[in-house]
């Protein structure tokens, strides 16, 4: 990012609040999601305090060295306390350790959240820890790059990505409108969706492509044909974005893939269902078959530029080296 998008990123997020939404906040867990929402919470004074926890002693060391957060607390039990807003920040398969652990330390009225990208799972695991008078609202900020870690977070991180806000039906309304409060003035959209319903969506919008690429970075791989100093030699424009998105997380990745698996399976049949169907194009020579589904997938593009979920430029936007 050159330095002048990065200022005009951040002239984008706006002033800070006159007053903070929440007391404190903590954020546990300070990867690239949680350390990006404690760089937003303190550009916006979204928070009077910012605590936050992480598992790994070298992370809690780092975050200290960045200045992250006002408090890096050495347990969960101590970043959680007193907090209004606790949001886990960590990997899908850590969540119901992470609660049990926090639970009995959770403050009467207080709000906890998260950041997992499957959502029906994790409202299971949460809601078994959660005492009655806390606010329990999952959410799922719809962003995220390809680097992992404290260093890699970045304040505007969520500016203009939807995140998707998945409260139980039995959620407090004005607790639901403070945590909305509050991601928008991280600079996020907000969407409302059922937890089961955001899983379908992000099946398909997500989790399947990620899976797609994992497999076809792995395949190339494998190649016996094609010698891997090849692979990486010739990369064209495609192979090199599946390998972009093949670099993510692997513990975050394989939580998602394990704690949405119903919705993964589901969308994977569908998708086999079309391969089998382009195959059979390709084999019969169906040259105008080809040019639909090609022509239909292009307008799927555009309207996600005209959406302002991507961008337009050449390379897609990459700085040239």
């Amino acid at each position: 990012m050159t330095a002048s998008l990065e200022a005009s990123l951040e002239a984008s997020l706006g002033a800070p609040l006159a007053e903070p939404l929440f007391e404190r906040a903590a954020i546990i867990g300070l990867g690239l999601i949680g350390s990006s929402l404690a760089h937003v919470c303190r550009r916006k004074g979204l928070a009077r305090v910012i605590a936050a926890n992480d598992l790994s002693p070298e992370v809690r060391v780092r975050a200290k060295e960045l200045g992250l957060a006002d408090v890096v607390a050495d347990t969960i039990e101590m970043a959680v306390a007193d907090a209004d807003l606790v949001i886990l920040c960590v990997p899908v398969g850590a969540m119901n350790a992470a609660a049990a652990a926090m639970g009995p330390h959770l403050r009467e009225g207080a709000i906890v959240s998260d950041v997992g990208s499957v959502k029906a799972s994790v409202l299971a695991a949460l809601t078994q820890h959660i005492k009655p008078g806390i606010h329990l609202i999952p959410a799922h900020p719809v962003a995220g790059t390809e680097q992992s870690g404290p260093d890699a977070g970045f304040a505007t991180l969520f500016l203009d990505r939807w995140c998707i806000v998945t409260p139980p039906e039995s959620a407090d309304a004005a607790a639901v409108a403070k945590l909305i409060a509050f991601w928008k003035g991280a600079g996020a959209n907000v969407e409302i969706m059922s937890p089961a319903h955001h899983d379908l969506v992000l099946a398909i919008t997500s989790h399947v492509p990620h899976l797609i690429a994992y497999n076809i970075v792995g395949t190339a791989a494998d190649l016996e044909a094609v010698t891997q100093s090849e692979v990486i030699k010739f990369s064209a424009g495609g192979f090199r974005d599946f390998t972009r998105i093949a670099a993510s997380d692997p513990t975050m990745w394989r939580d998602v893939f394990l704690n949405n698996k119903d919705a993964v399976l589901e969308m994977l049949g569908r998708f086999n269902e079309d391969l089998t169907a382009l195959q059979r194009m390709i084999r019969n020579a169906d040259g105008q078959g080809l040019f639909d589904l090609f022509t239909r997938t292009r307008t799927i593009r555009r309207s996600i530029i005209a959406e302002g979920q991507e961008t337009p430029a050449p390379d897609f936007g990459r700085r040239k080296p």
